[in-house]
């Protein structure tokens, strides 16, 4: 399937289930596996039809926004910052779970402190090479289990998940989590994603099964 059929039939599908009347449960549920979930051993591979090969010396990550220190790490400065091993559940908003993920990378928190955002800051947008983007609260990407990820279950994250860097953030669905990434912006005000303007939710909070706008 090529990429735009990809996302005209994900779009469609996310229309389909707005005008079934699913929406987000009042209460979120407190079970492990969020509702509507199964859980796999797998790892299934989503993206836009498009896994771009970023050689290591030529990646590089750019913070900029509403932040006293705006800086572009290389791949070597990057891996030089502190680094974080954290275990957490994945949760794709196609219905399947993956439990016990093992990530390593860099905390967000890390970077927060590093570029010194700015008090009018509340909003991240990440955009990636493959020209996806996203948007989360900066409140929940100071999560401790939040990171830009280089590692998975102690290898390199591969092309196809998202390599060589990509954004976990556990407790909310996966499409929040980008793949690819290049750049995080700080922002006073929200600014939708890819995704989001095609009809998913904005929250994307798996425990209240919030997958569409």
């Amino acid at each position: 399937m090529s990429k735009e059929r990809y996302i005209a039939a994900k779009q469609k599908w996310a229309e389909k289930q707005k005008a079934k009347g699913v929406t987000a449960q009042a209460v979120a549920s407190a079970d492990r596996l969020p509702p509507g979930q199964k859980l796999t051993t797998g790892f299934p591979v989503l993206d836009l039809g498009v896994q771009p090969e970023i050689p290591l010396k030529d990646w590089t990550l750019t913070l900029d926004g509403m932040i006293d220190k705006p800086t572009t790490l290389s791949w070597d400065a990057f891996n030089a910052l502190p680094q974080v091993e954290d275990v957490s559940d994945f949760h794709c908003v196609t219905t399947w779970s993956k439990y016990d993920c093992r990530w390593g990378g860099v905390a967000f928190t890390t970077l927060y402190e590093l570029v010194a955002p700015q008090v009018g800051a509340k909003f991240v947008y990440f955009t990636s090479y493959d020209g996806y983007s996203t948007n989360v609260p900066l409140e929940q990407c100071l999560d401790d289990d939040v990171l830009v990820a280089t590692s998975f279950d102690g290898a390199p994250v591969s092309r196809e998940h998202g390599g060589p860097a990509r954004i976990i953030i556990p407790k909310l669905y996966a499409w929040k989590g980008a793949k690819f990434v290049k750049a995080i912006t700080f922002l006073a005000e929200d600014k939708l994603g890819f995704w989001e303007v095609r009809g998913y939710s904005n929250t994307a909070d798996p425990w209240t099964e919030d997958r569409y706008a």
